[in-house]
């Protein structure tokens, strides 16, 4: 089965030539593009020779993917639109890709420019084991080189360096997995898997609710918190959720205190846990509100 290349186009409102710089500039290069931990070109002996280039990608834990790649030519048109055609590869199994072709396109406009790429690659692995690790590589990949995209058009446009757009995305993607954590298991352990006495005085308190019907609620508003769990993983719109949080927390610490006010001389109890659990909220209400995103990038070709 045969796949559709990998095709991401963003617009950029600034010069073509300072595009070029940060895209064609190794040491500039490495610093916006989530692919590459580091590229280095190696010598050539006239300018007309196809540049060669040594790659490498940090996976973690002292792993690394290394590889080579080849600029086969840089075409310029009469409209002023550059492009740089690319064939690269790697011998390293631990590799989804064997061996790929591709290019870059600046395209002037009124406003700046259309910076786009399109690439396609032999995965190593045969046979449907290699269809499948395909399946979950090539939309890994496609994602990456548009969130990079994006946060070269924020270093080019705004002006913020490369490695602070990656660090608040990270932190966000943090805070994000710690809330589903936190939902999800707040919802599963205490209220329908253990069905802890604590979560049932609070609620009969509340509620004037006794014996099954309390028990009822209680599984009800687990699932429900499991399912808010689950929304924190699937909805983008994260200021949202944390907007709605930054409401949330205060209203359950002060059901949890009317509920029972002995409960504040518990360790971890709900003042101490849900104050932090909305400075968290704040931190990632603030950092959502302008992070780099693929999403900003057109990922299908235009016909004509």
């Amino acid at each position: 089965m045969k796949h559709k290349p990998i095709y991401v186009e963003l617009p950029i409102k600034a010069d073509l030539k300072e595009v070029w710089k940060k895209t064609q500039t190794p040491e500039l290069h490495e610093q916006w593009d989530i692919r590459f931990s580091s590229i280095s070109y190696l010598p050539k002996d006239t300018e007309e020779e196809p540049q060669f280039f040594l790659y490498e990608r940090k996976i973690g834990f002292g792993v690394k993917v290394a590889g080579w790649g080849k600029s086969v030519g840089d075409h310029n048109k009469q409209d002023g639109t550059r492009t740089s055609s690319l064939h690269f590869g790697t011998n390293q199994k631990i590799s989804p890709i064997k061996e790929g072709k591709g290019y870059w396109q600046y395209l002037p406009t009124d406003e700046g420019m259309i910076f786009l790429t399109q690439y396609d690659y032999e995965i190593r692995q045969k046979g449907l084991f290699g269809r499948m690790v395909d399946f979950f590589f090539r939309p890994l990949i496609g994602w990456g080189t548009a969130l990079s995209f994006d946060v070269l058009k924020r270093w080019l446009e705004k002006g913020e360096l490369p490695r602070l757009q990656y660090l608040r995305f990270c932190c966000s993607a943090l805070i994000t997995a710690l809330f589903f954590l936190v939902w999800v298991y707040q919802g599963l352990v205490p209220k329908l898997l253990a069905m802890h006495s604590a979560e049932l005085t609070i609620l009969s308190h509340l509620t004037s609710i006794e014996g099954e019907k309390v028990r009822l609620l209680l599984r009800l508003i687990g699932a429900a918190e499991i399912m808010f769990g689950v929304v924190w993983l699937l909805y983008r719109k994260k200021t949202v959720l944390h907007a709605l949080q930054l409401i949330i927390f205060p209203i359950l610490t002060m059901s949890a205190v009317i509920a029972d006010p002995s409960i504040m001389t518990h360790p971890f109890n709900p003042l101490t846990f849900n104050l932090s659990l909305w400075i968290l909220s704040f931190v990632g209400f603030q950092l959502g509100k302008d992070l780099p995103t693929a999403a900003n990038c057109i990922r299908t070709r235009r016909k004509g």
